[in-house]
């Protein structure tokens, strides 16, 4: 459909567990087919993303079996590098299926095109090019330097690895992808981080721990400022991949909005890999009530019914600056959001999102430098407005959040939750049923 009208929630009390982590199935894939052995996962997010990313490493003639009614990938890897000699890829809008397969194919023997949608196009890469160049990698840029589409003349022992300072990078997928690839480099690698802060650490570490489980041998010192991978292979394992954090978001700060509701997230508690299973804390700085064990998460409307406005650092949870933004709107008082510049390379510019859309529902919005500050409307009433979502799966859900908790929001383009969530909305209608 071109737009859908989201309905205010009454007060619920609902449980739910949300689809498979879109970043660790999509890490999960490409190491088990890197990996020698058979491995099986499981809870795996089929989603837009994950898809590009499955047909991918099909493409690169990886062995996977896909069992979508059982959320089931059985893969069989071998040697590490690409068994494809030549491949073109077409990779939509994925940014992990781009960055990390652009280290992957430079282990390979052969010529390997990798290419997107317009929006993926315009989207840097460049960081990542270099650092692969300066580890020994050939690769040409087809159209706009330092852009995709991208061209990979592989010859294996080309990418040898080494060790390689890096500043502040505009994506944590940059990281992430020089380490997927580190242990088949000759000379494994070593990463010093020279910048004031590791962009998005939380995601270097979800990649460095599910490393580990398939036997990839790291270590880091300095709080992690600096990595240092050594050569080997990766094992094959089992892997049952737990919900998607950044997704389970809405439920919770929807919770959080509406007075007298309460939502638990099954599956995704304190021992969770994700970086934004900790978006929870923010949610208990705003006044809701927060209830945590290994496995499972619960948030609670404040006992007053209101939320007040906060000042976070999120450049270690950018993927929860929308559904943050949006739940500031409905506090008493401004929220300041800091440190988050790369939101401006992500789907869409969604710094320049949040600002336009955000004023439509009668919110100020002032951005300066990396930073939001928003402040809701003065007599806390938002104005209608038809929400566009940029091709951005979490600007549709993150507004949606507003719409349970004040008539008058409808979301344009709702089909792109398709990118992780393809039954996002039809969720919202069993938690508006779950009333108290």
């Amino acid at each position: 459909m071109d737009s859908l009208a989201v309905t205010p929630a009454d007060p619920f009390d609902f449980s739910v567990r949300v689809p498979g982590s879109k970043s660790l199935t999509n890490r999960a894939l490409v190491l088990a087919s890197m990996a020698k052995g058979e491995s099986i996962l499981t809870g795996v997010l089929f989603a837009d993303d994950t898809r590009v990313m499955i047909k991918a490493l099909q493409d690169l003639e990886y062995d996977l079996t896909v069992d979508e009614e059982n959320q089931t990938v059985t893969v069989k890897g071998d040697k590490g590098g690409p068994p494809a000699r030549n491949a073109n890829l077409h990779l939509g809008n994925a940014g992990t299926a781009m960055r990390f397969l652009t280290a992957v194919c430079c282990l390979g023997y052969g010529v390997y095109e990798l290419d997107g949608i317009a929006r993926m196009r315009q989207r840097p890469i460049g960081e990542l090019v270099d650092a692969l160049e300066e580890l020994g990698a050939e690769i040409e840029y087809l159209e706009e330097t330092g852009f995709p589409p991208l061209e990979i003349d592989a010859e294996g022992p080309g990418l040898t690895g080494g060790h390689i300072d890096l500043g502040a990078t505009m994506s944590s997928q940059f990281v992430s992808a020089l380490l997927l690839a580190a242990p088949y480099m000759p000379r494994g690698i070593e990463i010093e981080f020279t910048g004031d802060t590791i962009t998005s650490l939380p995601y270097i570490k979800m990649t460095l721990n599910l490393m580990k489980k398939f036997r990839g041998k790291w270590e880091a010192a300095r709080q992690y400022r600096a990595i240092r991978v050594t050569p080997g292979r990766y094992r094959a394992c089992d892997y049952d991949i737990e919900p998607d954090a950044s997704n389970a978001s809405y439920f919770l700060a929807a919770a959080a909005a509406i007075p007298g509701s309460r939502c638990t997230v099954e599956g995704l508690g304190g021992r969770s890999l994700q970086g934004d299973a900790e978006f929870c804390n923010v949610l208990g700085r705003m006044g809701a009530k927060i209830e945590q064990s290994q496995d499972a998460t619960t948030v609670s409307a404040p006992a007053s019914g209101k939320l007040r406005g906060v000042t976070v650092d999120l450049n270690e949870m950018p993927d929860m600056a929308q559904t943050l933004a949006c739940l500031a709107v409905l506090a008493e008082g401004p929220t300041t959001i800091l440190n988050v510049g790369n939101l401006r390379v992500k789907e869409t510019d969604r710094i320049a999102a949040l600002e336009t859309e955000l004023t439509k529902l009668g919110a100020q919005v002032l951005v300066v430098g990396d930073d939001i500050t928003v402040t809701p409307p003065a007599d806390g009433k938002i104005k209608p407005a038809s929400i566009d979502t940029y091709d951005d799966h979490r600007m549709a859900m993150a507004f949606s959040v507003i719409g349970l908790a004040r008539d008058g929001v409808t979301i344009n383009d709702p089909g792109c939750v398709n990118k992780t969530f393809p039954n996002y909305f039809e969720v919202l209608d069993e938690l508006r049923a779950a009333k108290v």
